[in-house]
């Protein structure tokens, strides 16, 4: 059986900033993993940075629906951490779980702090830094030769306003006899 991991990851940042390297990182996950095929996928300059993204229309229409909510989670200070889990598309068995703890900026009086606070060089190294993170723990994951989904859970405070229809309560997907490799920002 191959050894299953997860991975710890920290993005930090105004609400648009985060929301946008989730999306480049998840992205860059399902790219390296194998998830979707590479033709599936193309360069984009973002940030000073070439990154890959989807070019499926029903992902790019599933990410976007997600991080919708996810940002406006993030707008009240409700998100705690994300968390991309790879799943044996057989079995539905957890493979590896991708956790991205989440670090929005406020202010001394705990107001969220503007998008445009940030400057760009400051937003392409955290970006190319998160970029390299994934990319370099994926060479030390076995490969995986069965297919793949995914599954986002978003870890969101208990006071936070859950659309009932779209969003479920689920467990943690774990891995059994996991190992983890924390990696930071």
């Amino acid at each position: 059986m191959q050894s299953q991991k997860s991975k710890q990851i920290s993005l930090k940042g105004s609400t648009a900033i985060v929301t946008d390297f989730f999306k480049f990182a998840i992205n860059t996950i399902l790219y390296q993993r194998g998830v979707y095929p590479a033709d599936d996928f193309h360069m984009v300059k973002k940030y000073g940075q070439t990154v890959m993204l989807t070019e499926d229309a029903a992902l790019v229409n599933y990410l976007d629906k997600i991080l919708t909510q996810v940002n406006e989670w993030l707008l009240k200070g409700d998100v705690t951490q994300l968390v991309l889990v790879l799943l044996s598309k057989d079995s539905r068995t957890p493979l590896e779980r991708w956790v991205f703890d989440i670090e929005v900026l406020r202010s001394e009086g705990d107001q969220i702090i503007p998008d445009d606070s940030k400057p760009d060089a400051e937003i392409q190294k955290e970006i190319r830094h998160i970029i390299k993170q994934i990319v370099a723990s994926v060479t030390f994951l076995p490969l995986v030769y069965e297919p793949m989904v995914f599954n986002i859970l978003v870890y969101t405070r208990d006071s936070a306003e859950v659309p009932g229809k779209e969003w479920l309560d689920t467990d943690p997907m774990a891995i059994e006899a996991s190992m983890s490799q924390q990696v930071r920002c």
